[in-house]
């Protein structure tokens, strides 16, 4: 019932590393997919990675090799590392997680978003 709440944000200089986390109030397994999705001042939001149910991971191209999707089903925690950051990567980075209740109709939950800022 209660939002994810994401942690790890702030503020590194180019080339630096972060961990992003998501905990959930429920067990993670329940979802069909957990994301992250990333918002830049004045732009759309959009979506950085993705791990399913079954385990696989996609990325956004501009993320490849850099960005690591994982989760911790006993803390129910979601996870992004975030090596090698440049300074496109600054904005507020939100978990996302989705459970398909019916064909038409699903269940998202949003986190309220982490800030990160790179800047030289």
């Amino acid at each position: 019932q209660v939002e994810p709440v994401e942690s790890g944000g702030g503020s590194v200089q180019p080339g630096g590393s972060l961990r992003l986390s998501c905990e959930f109030s429920r067990p993670i397994l329940k979802f069909d997919s957990m994301d992250w999705y990333r918002q830049a001042p004045g732009k759309e939001r959009e979506l950085v990675a993705r791990i399913s149910s079954g385990g696989s991971s996609q990325y956004a191209d501009f993320v490849k090799g850099r960005f690591t999707i994982s989760g911790d089903n006993a803390k129910n925690t979601l996870y992004l590392q975030m090596n090698s950051l440049q300074l496109e990567d600054t904005a507020i980075y939100y978990c996302h997680a989705r459970r398909q209740v019916s064909i038409e109709a699903a269940v998202d939950h949003w986190g309220r978003g982490t800030q990160v800022t790179v800047s030289s």
